[in-house]
């Protein structure tokens, strides 16, 4: 079992397997169509975006001050770079992902104009709230940390400038987590 568990790509795979035999048991009683399995993919990609978002606000952030110096490279070389991978990929996809949800179920120009009603408007609330965040992602948020971080070359005052300015847009996105949360789940639509 050790072998298995220690095994990411393993245990990814053995997920996916999981998965597709689960849609298939269900088959009939949960069609496997464009728009299923679309709606997997966004719930996915979202975990993982909204899951590291909160890990950087709850974890990550908080606990840098307590770390000893010697200690910091351990984060800012390996795991930080890391996580900033998933984060600004699963941003992306998510917002990929519901934005096809939206085409697919005919809904995508009117919940983004606010031109629909009821929960059309309601889920284009949460679209333009993650829409919002995904541009904070790659636009703010990803840039000011490859100064931060050191994978790009910056001044130290460039390094100064640029940690505030991730901080705020990265407080901004854990604000907007939950009201968009909450537009994703109440909307309920096709």
């Amino acid at each position: 079992m050790a072998k298995l568990f220690g095994n990411l790509h393993l245990v990814l795979l053995l997920g996916v397997v999981a998965a597709l035999a689960t849609m298939i048991g269900f088959g009939a009683s949960a069609p496997i169509d464009a728009n299923a399995i679309t709606r997997w993919l966004h719930l996915f990609f979202g975990v993982l975006w909204i899951g590291l978002l909160y890990y950087f606000n709850f974890v990550q952030v908080p606990s840098m001050p307590k770390i000893a110096d010697e200690h910091k490279p351990a984060v800012t070389k390996t795991i930080a770079p890391s996580a900033l991978f998933f984060f600004r990929w699963a941003a992306a996809l998510t917002v990929l992902t519901g934005l096809t949800i939206a085409h697919l179920n005919g809904y995508l120009v009117e919940a983004l104009t606010f031109a629909g009603e009821g929960n059309v408007n309601l889920i284009g609330a949460g679209m333009w709230m993650a829409l919002v965040m995904a541009f904070n992602v790659w636009f703010i948020i990803w840039p000011a940390q490859k100064k931060v971080l050191g994978i790009v070359e910056a001044s130290a005052e460039e390094k100064a400038a640029a940690a505030p300015r991730a901080l705020i847009a990265s407080r901004l996105n854990t604000l907007l987590s939950f009201p968009m949360m909450w537009t994703m789940v109440s909307a309920n639509l096709g």
